[in-house]
C-alpha cells in the first residue's frame, strides 16, 4: 500500500505463516472463529468479519524491520499481541491509510532502531499530515502507528 511517497506495510505473508507455527513469544498459535467480527488484522490491514478465522499472536514489529536493515534494536525489542488470518490471507485491499478513524500514536524511529518521538493524533483528518511531518525528519526511518487504547502495534510506515 502507498500513499504519494510513503509505504504502509502490513505484516508480509511469510511472516504471518510463521507467527502461526511459533510467534514472537514461542507460543504456536490458537486460531478461533472471530464471532463478532471488529478484530484489526494486521495481514491485510481491515477489521475481520464475523466468522472468520483468526488468531492472536505475540509479534515483535521492531526485530523485523532490525534484522533486515542489520540494526540492534535493543531494548525497544518489545512484542505485543497482534491479530492475523488464520488461514492465507490476500494482503491488504486498495491504497489507502488503515485504522485511522479513531485516536493513533505514531511512534517515530531512526534508522539505528532508536525512538526519535511520537505524536498523538486524534482527528482523521491529521493523519496525513502528522505521517508527513514525522518523515520531514530526515533523520526519521519508519514509523509505527499504534491504538492508543491498548498501546498495540497496528503497521508501520516507511519512506516510499
Amino acid at each position: 500500500m502507498t500513499t504519494a511517497t510513503l509505504l504502509v506495510r502490513a505484516l508480509p505473508p511469510q511472516v504471518v505463516k510463521d507467527l502461526l507455527v511459533r510467534d514472537d513469544a514461542g507460543r504456536p498459535a490458537v486460531p478461533f472463529a472471530d464471532g463478532e467480527g471488529g478484530a484489526p488484522l494486521r495481514c491485510c490491514l481491515r477489521r475481520s468479519r464475523p466468522g472468520e478465522r483468526i488468531a492472536l499472536v505475540s509479534y515483535a514489529p521492531l526485530r523485523r524491520w532490525a534484522a533486515e536493515t542489520g540494526v540492534d534494536p535493543g531494548a525497544y525489542d518489545e512484542r505485543g499481541p497482534v491479530f492475523v488470518h488464520a488461514e492465507e490471507c490476500a494482503g491488504p485491499e486498495g491504497d489507502g491509510l488503515p485504522f485511522t478513524s479513531a485516536h493513533r500514536v505514531l511512534r517515530r524511529y531512526s534508522a539505528d532502531g532508536r525512538i526519535l518521538g511520537g505524536r498523538l493524533v486524534e482527528a482523521p483528518e491529521d493523519f496525513v499530515p502528522a505521517l508527513r511531518e514525522a518523515f520531514a525528519e530526515e533523520a526519521v526511518a519508519l514509523v509505527h502507528v499504534r491504538a492508543v487504547e491498548y498501546g498495540c502495534f497496528l503497521y508501520e510506515v516507511r519512506r516510499g
